[in-house]
């Protein structure tokens, strides 16, 4: 993945990241235009967890997203374009390669798409309250991690930082952008579900759900932002998946869970910011991390940072 001089108006080399003007500060990532048609994404090394960023980041923890996405990116690149242009390249200033992307512009489309496979999460909350995830109805008797009997198109609205993604129908998504665009999304984001679901699978993990954005670039559909990290993804060992309980996992779970452990002395229902987290945790979530990278990519963590 890499760009030419003179594609998409081609940056020279830069020395800084200061030669770009920031643009915006999202939970993990911090965005710079480079010119007119490109942007820089970079991934910090921040973890949110309940709609706060938490005060303690996770060493590498950019390095692994940015892995991460770039292993996915290539191996659906058949599926969908993405909006990576470089990822090793004299417009990506040293102090943040690694963890830096060069990107095209795109108009975001407004919407969390969500594939699930499994019952978690809000989706658990959701079923326990309804029956039904999204509007879809699911058959009764579903626990805690049961496999749904086949995966489902769950959207979310795009909250801003500290408000919480709220669930829609997939008829919410219809009257958002119109008939065509939406099926377009779930079936996209579907078979993209599909394909990175089974590569999980025959790396010994379980690719429970996934959060996916997409862009526009003129009329064509691109796959933009992160996808299929420990961030945006729920990755479970599958020699040890047994439905009705909690599943360890190679993401953020861990911080959750401790978070939301008498441990931790934090109040979730309180307005109070969450603790910083022990060395424990902190040492811990990043080895999982580098494990779900290297487990399902192949790669060494250690080749990615040089």
């Amino acid at each position: 993945m890499s760009g030419s001089p003179g594609a998409l108006g081609y940056p020279a080399p830069v020395a800084s990241l200061i030669e770009y003007r920031h643009l915006a500060t999202g939970k993990v990532r911090e965005l710079y235009e480079v010119n007119d048609e490109l942007l820089l994404m970079v991934a910090s090394d921040r973890i949110s967890a309940y709609d706060h960023v938490l005060p303690t980041p996770i060493p590498d923890k950019g390095r692994v997203l940015t892995a991460m996405s770039v292993f996915w990116f290539e191996l659906l690149a058949d599926l969908v374009p993405s909006h990576v242009v470089a990822v090793d390249d004299p417009a990506i200033p040293a102090e943040v390669r690694g963890r830096a992307l060069l990107v095209r512009r795109l108009e975001m489309l407004p919407i969390e798409c969500v594939a699930r496979g499994y019952l978690t999460g809000s989706g658990l909350v959701d079923y326990r309250k309804t029956g039904s995830v999204c509007g879809i109805a699911l058959p009764a008797g579903l626990v805690e991690a049961s496999a749904l009997p086949q995966p489902i198109f769950t959207p979310a609205t795009k909250a801003e930082i500290g408000a919480h993604d709220e669930n829609i129908t997939f008829e919410d998504v219809v009257a958002g952008i119109g008939a065509g665009r939406a099926e377009q999304l779930r079936s996209l984001t579907l078979a993209l579900y599909a394909r990175a679901g089974e590569h999980a699978l025959s790396k010994g993990v379980i690719l429970a759900d996934t959060k996916v954005e997409f862009g526009l670039s003129g009329d064509a559909l691109v796959l933009g932002d992160e996808v299929l990290t420990p961030d945006s993804s729920r990755f479970w060992p599958s020699d040890g998946y047994r439905p009705g309980r909690v599943q360890p996992s190679f993401d953020k779970q861990y911080v959750r869970d401790w978070l939301t452990s008498p441990a931790s002395g934090w109040d979730r229902a309180s307005e109070s910011a969450p603790p910083p987290l022990p060395d424990e945790v902190v040492l811990a979530t990043r080895s999982r991390y580098v494990e779900a990278y290297e487990r399902i990519s192949g790669r060494s963590f250690a080749d990615w940072i040089g």
